[in-house]
């Protein structure tokens, strides 16, 4: 089967845990779902289009009984394959990190539901001699009419493309969590042959935070993922993220989500899930 590009009509009929390499895409059209993001819980509507460029940071999904949707997932090498000459990428990829949702204007809905019909159309061609190219390009126009409507939404930020390079190097370490091994500063800034006070400040100029929030941010949600599963025994968690003691995981988990493991544990555990989301992966 072509699975570069994959669609679905349902939440409920997408295999999480089979896709673990491509990039989710939900273009809601009727009707509402849900679904948390790095503790955040968001109410997805009509006109709201949804990119998950990592989905393992996103659980307990659910929709209504009238929900409908587009939902294409994207193979991240085929991604990759683009090419894009626009250092906007990782511009995107760390704001929809922080974000993942945006509320479409009638007009840019319109764009955005014909591009993926036109995707979805095609895509079902299966004899075509050029297959991988012409969907190539599809999904080209596409990503950059995404890039043009994300743009417009926010602020606004130029990166030259070193910086860009460096970005994208930095955001592919934390994807490959090197933070349970090592989530001091300077161990990232090692890795990309730069200062801890560059980095964190080409951080801060993308994003609007430094490096370190970063670092912790992948960091709390691994924790938090270890933590919902109660069989896991808190001080092998500690072992887990490479913590020094079971103590220092509590203060940095007091810290961070302002609780204890255990007080957190005791509040996630049972939480109702219909759709609950276990994979990895602008």
């Amino acid at each position: 089967m072509w699975d570069k590009i994959l669609f679905f009509d349902s939440l409920s009929d997408y295999p999480f845990a089979r896709y673990v390499d491509h990039v989710l895409h939900i273009l809601c059209t009727r009707g509402t779902m849900s679904f948390a993001f790095q503790e955040v819980r968001y109410n997805i509507v009509p006109g709201d289009y949804v990119i998950l460029p990592n989905p393992s940071l996103a659980s307990d999904f659910s929709e209504s009984g009238d929900f409908e949707a587009v939902i294409m997932c994207l193979s991240e090498p085929f991604v990759t394959s683009m090419s894009i000459r626009s250092n906007y990428g990782i511009v995107g990829h760390m704001s929809l990190l922080q974000n993942p949702v945006m509320k479409l204007s009638a007009h840019d809905y319109t764009i955005c539901l014909e591009d993926l019909q036109r995707i979805r159309e095609r895509q079902a061609e299966e004899g075509h001699l050029f297959r991988d190219e012409m969907m190539g390009y599809l999904l080209l126009v596409h990503v950059l009419n995404l890039y043009d409507i994300h743009a417009r939404l926010q602020t606004g930020h130029q990166v030259s493309e070193r910086n860009a390079d460096l970005l994208r190097r930095f955001v592919e370490m934390l994807h490959r969590k090197e933070y349970v091994h090592d989530r001091n500063l300077s161990h990232y800034a090692s890795r990309l042959c730069i200062t801890p006070h560059y980095l964190t400040e080409v951080c801060k100029k993308v994003s609007g935070r430094p490096a370190s929030y970063w670092i912790d941010r992948f960091t709390t949600h691994e924790i938090a993922r270890l933590l919902r599963h109660k069989e896991i025994p808190l001080k092998d968690i500690a072992d887990r993220m490479n913590f020094s003691s079971l103590s220092h995981l509590s203060r940095y988990v007091q810290k961070q989500l302002g609780m204890s493991p255990s007080e957190y544990r005791s509040r996630a555990v049972g939480r109702p899930r219909r759709l609950a989301s276990a994979v990895q992966t602008f």
